[in-house]
């Protein structure tokens, strides 16, 4: 029988509430606090404890302090990884963004839904639904990616915008819920 981090990390519904994902979270919260602590005076000691906690950086990440996350083990960002902030990466699923990304502050990255029936909800069962982003990503301020969400390469989220639907390269959105402002060459 599988473990309920098994079933989560296999993209299936899974309890939320079992120790090993409990203790998990602890330690990645003390990670994430010592991250918060030493980047605001050493960038670049902030950014190794990012390499540890997340499963796949590129060599050049820089993140803001504060910065939150659930497990850290679930999230891949490439090269030339920015996030300012206030970003939250909530890490169930998996979150993949490519290289050349810029996030803004507040931008909120959700891998995780809530099951829509009251008694699987307060069981604790929760469904990953992973968001994959290609390269060249900027997201304004504010702005929220959905669990389940991909989006192609070269894509610019307005500020504020709130990303319910998946998108291909080459766009602006904007918009609650987001949708094409404009195509981009």
């Amino acid at each position: 029988m599988r473990t309920e981090k098994e079933k989560m990390l296999a993209g299936e519904k899974y309890l939320n509430i079992s120790d090993e994902l409990a203790e998990d979270r602890r330690t990645n919260r003390l990670l994430v606090d010592e991250f918060n602590r030493v980047a605001r005076e050493d960038p670049k000691q902030g950014s190794q404890i990012i390499k540890k906690m997340f499963k796949h950086t590129g060599e050049k990440v820089d993140i803001q302090s504060p910065f939150q996350c659930d497990y850290g083990y679930s999230v891949s960002v490439g090269e030339n990884f920015f996030a300012n902030y206030g970003c939250t990466f909530i890490d169930v699923g998996k979150i993949t963004i490519g290289d050349n990304a810029l996030l803004g502050p507040n931008v909120q990255i959700f891998s995780v839904n809530h099951p829509l029936d009251v008694k699987d909800r307060q069981a604790g069962y929760e469904y990953p639904a992973d968001v994959t982003i290609g390269d060249n990503l900027w997201a304004g301020g504010g702005s929220i990616v959905v669990p389940g969400v991909t989006l192609g390469n070269n894509v610019i989220i307005a500020a504020g915008a709130v990303v319910t639907k998946s998108f291909g390269d080459n766009v602006l959105i904007g918009g609650n819920p987001a949708r094409v402002i404009k195509k981009l060459k």
